[in-house]
């Protein structure tokens, strides 16, 4: 296992780096596609525009989440904040200013919120799955020491080695990978079903809490909300919040039309 893709001299690009371009790549088709299936009129320049705002926005947030969590570190190594590249990036904190650049999108190119959350939702579980490669490859979202056969040794320099030196690690990162995966096939197949605002992004949130929930039981990275996991703790929210708003409101039911139209 080696972080670094190539370097010269004293440039390198990390494999950690590389699995979010392609996932910026990929997911600009997902949701171009994604639009076209759900009728909603977005360019090419309207998706870019789009991404401009949520992305930096989501890895922004994702830093600052991470960050508060392990500020007794980082108050007295604030050099490390912005170094990114050795891990440190969470996905709730990430999903909070993906909500907001979304909102701040939806407001520029006058689309319905939840319309344009459901087409970019496909693409940020196919990013997930492919940003959980990139920990694995950088050594980093690491589980917790395993006897089970496809236990991992880390190396010493990687994040999981430095915690858990020589150990078999549970690789809790390509756990969460396989289930990001499961969730974009999901999501994919339903986008073809006509269904209210909202259905897919629900969906979304309920199944990613599912997936992450038991996945923290190994995570050896865990970030903690007192003597309870803060994910877990998420997670729960989210089931409760979306899984309520989805049952309730019958999102995956097409909303009737007015009458007189």
């Amino acid at each position: 296992m080696y972080p670094v893709f190539v370097r010269i001299g004293p440039f390198e690009i990390r494999y950690y780096g590389l699995m979010y371009v392609i996932s910026f790549i990929l997911g600009y088709f997902v949701v171009r596609a994604m639009a076209r299936r759900k009728g909603l009129t977005l360019r090419s320049e309207d998706i870019l525009d789009i991404f401009l705002v949520t992305i930096p926005l989501g890895i922004i947030f994702a830093r600052l989440y991470y960050v508060a969590f392990n500020w007794d570190f980082y108050r007295v190594n604030p050099w490390e904040i912005p170094a990114v590249w050795h891990g440190g990036l969470a996905i709730h904190g990430g999903l909070l200013g993906g909500v907001l650049g979304l909102f701040i999108s939806s407001r520029w190119k006058k689309v319905g919120f939840w319309a344009l959350a459901d087409v970019v939702v496909p693409a940020l579980a196919l990013g997930q799955t492919l940003g959980r490669i990139g920990n694995f490859l950088n050594g980093d979202a690491f589980g917790t020491p395993t006897s089970l056969p496809w236990g991992i040794v880390f190396p010493l320099d990687s994040p999981a080695g430095m915690a858990y030196p020589g150990q078999p690690l549970h690789p809790a990162m390509l756990y969460e990978a396989l289930g990001n995966f499961l969730i974009f096939l999901v999501l994919w197949r339903l986008s073809r079903r006509p269904a209210r605002p909202g259905f897919l992004a629900a969906l979304y949130f309920v199944l990613y809490a599912l997936v992450r929930f038991p996945c923290e039981f190994v995570r050896g990275d865990a970030l903690w909300l007192g003597p309870f996991r803060a994910a877990q703790v998420v997670s729960v929210l989210l089931i409760l919040g979306f899984g309520s708003w989805l049952l309730l409101g019958r999102l995956w039911r097409v909303a009737p039309k007015a009458r007189g139209h």
